[in-house]
């Protein structure tokens, strides 16, 4: 029979998973790692998703992580976006996300103004313009040009950068290399990341080692939860099914008020002993925690705070957390932190969450 626990225990317990109740994560790889990659198209939000979770904040440390160390990656991954992701994970989303091939749709051609035969010069040209170089955009262009022989390719690349540079990395073909006086740079992840191995490993390992560390800070989940946040819900049903099954051996069956759903085995008594979180946590825009989450959770994101976190143009709302669920949202100007609430929160809780916040590197 399925132990049975409610929703507040499990957001107690992911809040503890996530190094947030207590904030004592050991170095930004292992936050980064335990999150399962931080958004990072804000790069002020992604170190502070870092700092806020960490026992002894370095300002320098996720630079020196991804440029002298090379143990984080950033590039895009998950639902399309720009990550931090560890370095030795990266494979394991080249393996799921190059397997969609979405750029192959006509559809997705369209969208981005250009043809099946542009798509395919482009893949194959960025790999040779990046072959042991490393390259800001302009620099990029001109190689894949110089490449291709085709000079109307530099429209098509300049147009729109993110989109058609997404399917490179997604088949594990291109990440951000370091700034080079403040501009962005691109390099291959064969020469980027250490270890980068000769062939990637199958869709089914990827999805598997992809779902157990996404259980393993996120969980429990059904197979739409995972499909939502790694690519929106794209992804083929066998597949899904295929990385849950294969993930079996690993699982327990565990109902949350009521909603059957499975988490990792080795996590179940942790989850079961959970007591509900009482306390307050000023979490930046784009966090994992609200992320990995569906949209409609409404122990999580209540209706009325839906408008407040989720804005136009996919911008996410830094977040105050009170008891494992959004209670407001929040915001830091000329250096002041000033909070908009939904409910109730301890005042002095809350006072210290914002002066332990205002002090944290971003």
């Amino acid at each position: 029979m399925a132990i049975s626990v409610t929703w507040p225990q499990v957001l107690a317990w992911r809040l503890k998973r996530q190094f947030v109740d207590p904030a004592d994560g050991p170095d930004a790889v292992s936050v980064v790692r335990r999150l399962t990659g931080v958004q990072a198209q804000l790069a002020s939000a992604a170190a502070l998703a870092v700092a806020v979770r960490s026992a002894r904040p370095d300002p320098g440390e996720i630079d020196r992580a991804l440029w002298r160390d090379r143990s984080l990656v950033k590039t895009w991954t998950a639902r399309g976006t720009l990550h931090l992701v560890p370095a030795d994970e990266l494979v394991s989303y080249a393996a799921v996300l190059g397997s969609l091939r979405n750029w192959e749709k006509g559809s997705w051609q369209r969208g981005h103004g250009v043809t099946a035969a542009e798509v395919a010069a482009i893949l194959d040209a960025v790999p040779k313009a990046l072959a042991g170089r490393v390259l800001t955009r302009e620099e990029l262009v001109d190689r894949v040009i110089e490449v291709t022989g085709d000079a109307h390719l530099r429209e098509a690349l300049t147009s729109g950068w993110g989109a058609l540079l997404k399917p490179l990395s997604f088949l594990g073909e291109l990440c951000y290399g370091p700034p080079r006086e403040g501009r962005v740079t691109f390099a291959a992840p064969r020469d980027q990341v250490p270890g980068w191995p000769d062939a990637l490993p199958s869709v089914e390992e990827g999805g598997v080692r992809l779902l157990r560390s996404f259980l393993g800070a996120h969980g429990p989940g059904v197979p739409e939860t995972f499909d939502g946040w790694l690519c929106r819900g794209t992804t083929r049903k066998a597949t899904l099914r295929g990385w849950f099954r294969d993930l079996t051996p690993e699982l327990a069956e565990i109902e949350v008020d009521g909603r059957p759903m499975v988490m990792l085995a080795e996590h179940l008594d942790d989850l079961a002993a959970a007591r509900p979180a009482t306390g307050v946590h000023l979490l930046p825009g784009f966090d994992q925690y609200v992320l990995a989450a569906p949209r409609d959770l409404e122990p999580l994101l209540p209706a009325e705070a839906k408008a407040k976190v989720s804005r136009a143009a996919g911008w996410i709302s830094p977040v105050v957390i009170h008891e494992g669920r959004v209670a407001g949202v929040w915001e830091a100007r000329d250096g002041k932190i000033t909070v908009d609430l939904l409910e109730e929160v301890p005042v002095a809780a809350l006072a210290a969450e914002i002066e332990r916040v205002s002090a944290l590197p971003r």
